[in-house]
């Protein structure tokens, strides 16, 4: 243990970077530190870390909700005191900890996670830890004082100088009441808000997992409103004039507009409108025919422009140009700059919401660039050399600032170069150095020519034609880029900004060649990516209407860079969104939670206003102008509404937008429509009782869509489906089946496809030798032929002959809703695959895609295959790779 009789400082850090970076720097000023297997020692200090968050907090064991027990009965949730629970992962690392700092010769603790409010909580959590509790289970304090150690900077002599001035524990107490208060009020929402609502619709029996959260619930309503808007859309369509005029020089085209249009106001505006667009085809055509081979005279004003590079990376930001770029998901994004940072110490600590250095970092940044400029990266070293011998790395507000850096500063290159990089982790690591570099290089510089082409007419009528060009003049910042920037200002289409214009003489009259009439049609809004999602979540304030809400969450946003990308995760993993390409897609889980919070009044929880109000009361915690007790007594009294509104909503049916199906009701033919729980017949005219059909929108936990509830009402079958659960929150996966009891009432059922393994009869001894062979079994050879809703090996039945099954090779007769015809199945048993067949239904996306079945002898089952991408595609895709490759 090295224990002396000398009194010792243990420094807790809050990643083992830090704490060896703490070493470091103390070595010069406290001695040679000895290492042990969790610790780095001296005569004076003790220098340890955590590894991120080691214990999370949980209501006592008495208060405890297990989940067969999700019922109102036993909600609020509301305990006197929270205890706290190791991580499973990192209970070595606390135990160390908690020894270190039981030891008798440790005299004071030194709290040095990170500077911020989860750094605080972090150091708070273990040192209660480390206090135990008492009898009653109630924490006990440790008993020896606390200091903090506040690092903006990680220099060396940033450090020796944070040690020299090292805070009070009374000083960072707001500080310590803030991050716990924020910490068991999301416990609080989290935990009876989710029990709530999975009460609320599990009453009619199993469990129905409805998780709500205060930042995770936010977020989902952005992409359910989004698509909202997409579902309420209209597309209208409108028709351009574009012309191609003929000047001395050469020929340029243009676009037609209205110069005496102005953008509409008010709530009611027309967003659609816009100067170039025409609403009537007849008076596009009449246009076109007026202006063609017309002479027309031409005006044009040149400007300089400059377009500055982007700041330095904050993890947001990375994360959303690495999924534009590469697709990478904000989860894989965190991953890579994670490892980037701590297996090969090429990047700084990425879990930052700064984009701006130090004031004191000007020296660490040239070494880099040094690094950079010295070392074999062709595509990078180049450009580091032109920075350091233009002499353009200098201190400016725009990169280096003290004000615009908060727990940590924005992501750089270390220094150190990279070795046995993956692909992906380059494609990162090339991200931010280039970023790293670009910063200190001078704008680029444009000129910017917008020509305006004036055709005179019969009647005296003039119409306007608009070309605009954007040539670059001096590739600034943007040539540590490459071709790609290159691209962006070349790669323009005809009458868009970006193209170079041939020259007109002033005076010149040049000739309309041609006008042609081209007809659009109005886009609905964009569904999210993750990098426009991440955005919205970063500026989630931006839509808060009340000022000091908004003022609270003005450098917050819905979740910090660290969580969002778990926040994103969590969602589909819960299926409240799926991911189709890059879009994010809401699923009807995901409508019906909207549709319930609505219903129920508890819409607070879909509003990014309530992490402001949070932000607002929690900043005034820190400024000692608002109680913790004050602030828990709130938090519990919302938890305690929230959970009322669930417990005491007695209508039959919460409000909300519901659909009618076009398929008759199978009972009567009457209308069916969609309420909150079910599908009902509501009779012939769709708004009475109906003949009593229904079927629960919800079979075993998983949301029917109003187009597959549609598909089963018209075929009377379903699936195979995913995503359905049991009783005991098994998942399986089943067709479901409408069809008529033996009183005639129409049920919905489930159909396992097992009617092959049990027999027509239930278990009887099938006579498949009477059935006609389709092919020979690709396991064991023997026939393979049709029963019941299966093709199945004639081994893998109970036969007079063979009681037990031998083999078990068997394939649905219909795979996710396409019908596979017996000629089909008899060409995979004897080509190995199927035509390709057209009519699969994705259980994810629900959208309908082309493949053919083809049977896998490595995983013994069928499987798809999917038609080759374009070659053309791919060789234009290689060639791009390439092409940034090179750049």
């Amino acid at each position: 243990m090295n224990a002396t009789s000398a009194a010792k400082t243990l420094v807790i850090a809050e990643k083992p970077s830090v704490a060896l970076d703490i070493v470091r720097a103390l070595t010069p000023v406290a001695g040679k530190f000895d290492k042990h297997d969790d610790h780095y020692e001296n005569e004076r200090y003790i220098v340890t870390s955590a590894v991120g968050h080691l214990l999370e907090i949980a209501a006592p064991e008495a208060y405890e909700v297990k989940r067969g027990k999700w019922s109102f009965a036993h909600l609020p949730v509301i305990p006197p005191y929270f205890e706290l629970k190791p991580l499973d992962k990192t209970k070595g690392r606390l135990q160390a900890i908690v020894k270190l700092a039981r030891r008798k010769d440790v005299a004071e603790l030194v709290n040095a996670c990170d500077a911020g409010r989860e750094g605080e909580l972090i150091f708070r959590l273990i040192e209660q830890y480390a206090g135990g509790t008492d009898k009653g289970g109630q924490p006990k304090p440790l008993g020896k004082p606390v200091k903090r150690l506040w690092l903006q900077s990680m220099t060396p002599q940033a450090i020796r100088e944070a040690f020299e001035h090292l805070r009070s524990d009374e000083q960072m107490r707001p500080l310590a009441d803030a991050a716990r208060s924020r910490s068991e009020a999301d416990w609080l929402v989290g935990i009876n808000g989710t029990r709530a609502m999975t009460a609320f619709n599990s009453r009619d029996g199993g469990f129905f997992l409805t998780t709500v959260g205060r930042v995770q619930t936010p977020t989902l309503a952005l992409v359910v409103q989004r698509e909202e808007q997409i579902r309420r859309f209209r597309a209208r369509d409108y028709w351009e004039v574009h012309a191609t005029f003929a000047a001395q020089a050469g020929s340029y085209a243009g676009r037609w507009f209205d110069p005496a249009w102005r953008k509409p106001t008010g709530d009611d505006a027309d967003a659609e409108l816009r100067p170039e667009r025409l609403w009537d085809a007849a008076q596009a055509r009449a246009i076109a025919d007026a202006v063609r081979g017309q002479p027309a005279s031409v005006t044009e004003e040149s400007k300089p422009a400059t377009q500055a590079c982007g700041l330095l990376y904050d993890l947001t930001t990375l994360q959303r140009e690495a999924n534009a770029r590469y697709g990478f998901s904000a989860k894989t994004t965190l991953a890579l700059a994670q490892a980037l940072y701590e297996k090969h110490k090429v990047l700084t600590y990425p879990r930052t919401d700064a984009r701006a250095l130090p004031s004191d970092y000007l020296g660490p940044v040239r070494a880099t660039l040094r690094a950079l400029a010295d070392s074999d990266l062709p595509h990078l070293a180049p450009h580091a050399r032109k920075a350091l011998d233009n002499d353009w790395v200098r201190p400016t507000k725009r990169m280096f600032d003290d004000a615009k850096v908060s727990d940590h500063f924005a992501i750089i290159p270390t220094g150190q170069l990279p070795q046995g990089l993956s692909d992906a982790e380059q494609k990162l690591y090339d991200l931010v150095v280039r970023r790293f570099i670009a910063v200190f290089f001078p704008a680029a510089q444009f000129l910017v020519t917008t020509r305006i082409t004036r055709v005179a007419c019969a009647g005296g009528v003039e119409h306007h034609f608009k070309t605009e060009g954007r040539v670059l003049v001096d590739a600034g910042w943007m040539a540590v880029y490459g071709r790609e920037a290159a691209a962006d200002v070349e790669g323009a289409q005809a009458g868009d900004k970006g193209q170079p214009l041939v020259p007109v003489q002033p005076g010149e009259t040049v000739r309309t060649e041609e006008a042609t009439v081209q007809e659009r049609q109005t886009r609905p809004p964009a569904r999210y990516t993750e990098a426009t999602l991440l955005a919205a979540m970063e500026s989630a304030g931006k839509r808060v209407e009340d000022e000091e809400l908004r003022l609270a969450m003005a450098d917050k946003g819905l979740g910090t860079p660290a969580t969002r990308a778990a926040i994103i995760e969590g969602l589909l993993e819960e299926k409240y969104l799926v991911r189709e390409g890059r879009e994010l897609v809401p699923t009807p889980k995901a409508f019906q939670l909207m549709t319930l919070l609505r219903g129920l009044g508890v819409e607070e929880l879909t509003r990014p206003e309530l992490t402001g109000e949070w932000e607002y009361k929690l900043a005034q915690i820190e400024r000692r102008e608002l109680s913790r007790e004050a602030f828990m007594r709130d938090i519990a009294a919302m938890t305690e509404r929230i959970v009322h509104k669930a417990k005491s909503f007695d209508r039959d049916s919460v409000p909300g937008d519901y659909a009618t199906l076009q398929a008759p009701c199978p009972q009567c033919g009457g209308i069916v429509k969609e309420n909150y729980r079910r599908y009902a017949c509501t009779g012939p005219d769709g708004n009475g009782p109906g003949c009593g059909f229904s079927f629960g929108k919800a079979p075993g936990g998983r949301i029917l869509a109003p187009d597959e509830a549609e598909a089963l009402l018209r075929q009377h079958r379903l699936g195979p489906l995913e995503g359905f659960r049991s009783k005991m929150g098994r998942p399986f996966t089943a067709e479901l089946l409408l069809k008529p009891d033996g009183d005639g009432q129409w049920k919905l059922g489930f159909d396992f496809g097992d009617d092959a393994t049990s027999g027509p009869e239930g278990g009887e001894a099938v006579d498949v030798a009477a059935l006609p062979p389709l092919g020979p079994c690709p396991k064991c050879g023997s026939p393979v032929v049709a029963l019941g809703n299966q093709y199945v090996c004639t081994r893998a039945v109970p036969t007079a002959q063979q009681p037990q099954p031998a083999c078990d090779f068997r394939s649905a007769t219909t795979i996710l809703q396409q019908p596979v015809a017996p000629e089909q199945m008899a060409k995979l048993l004897r080509e190995g695959h199927t035509d390709w067949l057209e009519g699969f239904v994705s259980n994810r996306t629900r959208r309908r895609f082309k493949a053919r079945l083809v049977w896998d002898a490595s995983a013994g089952k069928v499987g798809f295959e999917f038609e080759p991408r374009d070659s053309t595609a791919r060789h234009r895709a290689a060639a791009t790779r390439a092409r940034r490759r090179a750049g």
